[in-house]
């Protein structure tokens, strides 16, 4: 194996390993969160099982290509995987122990091809705009009687048709977010793999997905943990609901990448104001200063992303 074969390996490896520990818990963590009570090896066999079926139908819909086609604008680069390429995963690995929820999309994409930036901040910023505004008319003005109700008891036992419905909005969303974030993963394979790639890449996926069910969802899982109700599983049905509608209306849009944290970041803000709005628990004042924290840290992660991918390639050059 050449060491340009070495780097494309190590850089698959490490951006599965940063993106399923960061950003699928952004998807999964309401999920995990109203399903503590349940083994975590059953959460397992049930998120895996829509992953292998979202990856194996892009592959097959799209002609070997398990991104569905949103890595158009970014080739393969000219010269293979060089070592600048894998420093972004291994970035996000780092910040992902701070609980910092890093935007994968701009950590890694943007280093293979910094002129997407632009689009990417647009169309990211569209999608937390989006998420914020019908999250606080969904929240204020039609579920607000019915989100009172699903606090006030949260402890009591909920009917199994809940339980259904919000694994089926979990699979909905799941699915809705691979076909947004698988890129930011097979950028560092060739845009069209073989069945043994595939193979070893679902069994690697899979696995992982494994260890972040087996840990709960890790650091990341704590800001979810933090907002009113996602604990509750009628609660994480509708989050999970209008998070996979957004996902779904921005696929459609385009296939220029996004950043799927902010249009999460951009739900729970939204969702959080609302509540805070007719029922002042948490107060307003400390519902702003945790949206400004989250908000406050993705910017941070953008930030990062712009330095890497400018400066990164630069470096390379004056060592080269």
């Amino acid at each position: 194996m050449s060491s340009l074969e070495i780097l494309m390996v190590v850089g698959f490896l490490f951006a599965a390993y940063s993106i399923i520990a960061n950003d699928s818990i952004q998807t999964l963590g309401t999920f995990i969160a109203s399903n503590a009570n349940r083994p975590w090896w059953v959460l397992w066999a049930f998120s895996g099982s829509v992953l292998v079926a979202v990856v194996v139908y892009g592959w097959l819909a799209n002609g070997g290509d398990p991104a569905y086609g949103r890595l158009e604008k970014f080739p393969e680069p000219a010269g293979g995987i060089q070592w600048y390429h894998v420093v972004p995963p291994f970035a996000i690995l780092i910040l992902t122990r701070f609980g910092v929820p890093v935007s994968t999309t701009f950590l890694v994409l943007s280093v293979f091809a910094p002129k997407n930036i632009d689009s990417m901040l647009v169309k990211s910023g569209m999608g937390y705009l989006l998420a914020f505004v019908v999250a606080i008319a969904v929240y204020r003005f039609v579920l607000h009687k019915t989100t009172a109700y699903f606090i006030r008891t949260q402890k009591e036992a909920v009917s199994l048709q809940w339980v259904a419905l919000q694994w089926l909005s979990t699979a909905f969303l799941w699915s809705q977010w691979l076909v947004q974030d698988l890129a930011n993963i097979f950028v560092y394979l060739p845009r069209e793999i073989t069945t043994v790639h595939l193979l070893l890449a679902l069994v690697f996926l899979v696995g992982l997905q494994g260890f972040t069910f087996f840990n709960m969802g890790g650091a990341i899982q704590k800001i979810v943990n933090s907002k009113t109700g996602t604990s509750d599983i009628r609660a994480a049905t509708i989050v999970d609901f209008l998070y996979g509608l957004i996902l779904l209306v921005f696929k459609e849009w385009s296939n220029m990448p996004m950043s799927t944290t902010w249009v999460f970041l951009g739900l729970l803000a939204g969702r959080q104001f609302a509540i805070s709005a007719f029922l002042s628990e948490p107060p307003m004042r400390e519902t702003r200063r945790i949206v400004l924290f989250d908000a406050l840290k993705a910017l941070i992660g953008l930030l990062i992303s712009v330095v890497l991918a400018l400066g990164l390639p630069f470096l390379a050059k004056q060592l080269s």
